[in-house]
């Protein structure tokens, strides 16, 4: 087994949610906890980058719900993933800012001398590591598009 400090994270808060008798917020700590040791089982190793790329799907399946469940006017639903929402986001690193994103973006076109959309695959794989669980991966990918278009 692997040393993962994400997951020992998510170990302490759920015994944290335990003893103060916090529901929801032990059963998404525990779904969370359970995805990290089917992708542990499945990969046979589990880093703290693919942790955090396994929580940040988790956020955007979450998102993609609440837009669901608001578009379809089931609000109770809406809320519940809206509270999922925001315990998973507690364990993803402090979000990128605009600025840091188009910074990142630039010295990664510069870093590969990218001057086409053909280089956009080595562009985002300098990009992606640094910016998993920090930010959305479809808006650096405009970015990208739009810096080299």
């Amino acid at each position: 087994m692997s040393d993962c400090t994400v997951r020992d994270t998510l170990t302490d808060a759920m015994k944290d949610a335990m003893r103060n008798r916090d529901k929801p917020r032990l059963g998404t700590i525990r779904l969370a906890l359970a995805e990290l040791k089917r992708i542990e089982i499945d990969e046979k190793s589990l880093d703290d980058q693919r942790a955090l790329a396994v929580l940040d799907k988790m956020v955007k399946q979450r998102r993609d719900a609440i837009e669901q469940f608001n578009a379809a006017g089931r609000t109770d639903l809406s809320d519940q993933e809206q509270l999922e929402l925001e315990v998973l986001m507690e364990y993803l690193p402090t979000p990128l800012t605009d600025t840091e994103i188009t910074e990142l973006v630039d010295n990664a076109i510069q870093s590969t001398s990218a001057s086409s959309m053909a280089d956009m695959g080595k562009v985002m794989a300098i990009v992606k590591p640094q910016a998993q669980g920090r930010a959305d991966m479809s808006s650096i990918s405009k970015i990208v598009k739009s810096r080299l278009g």
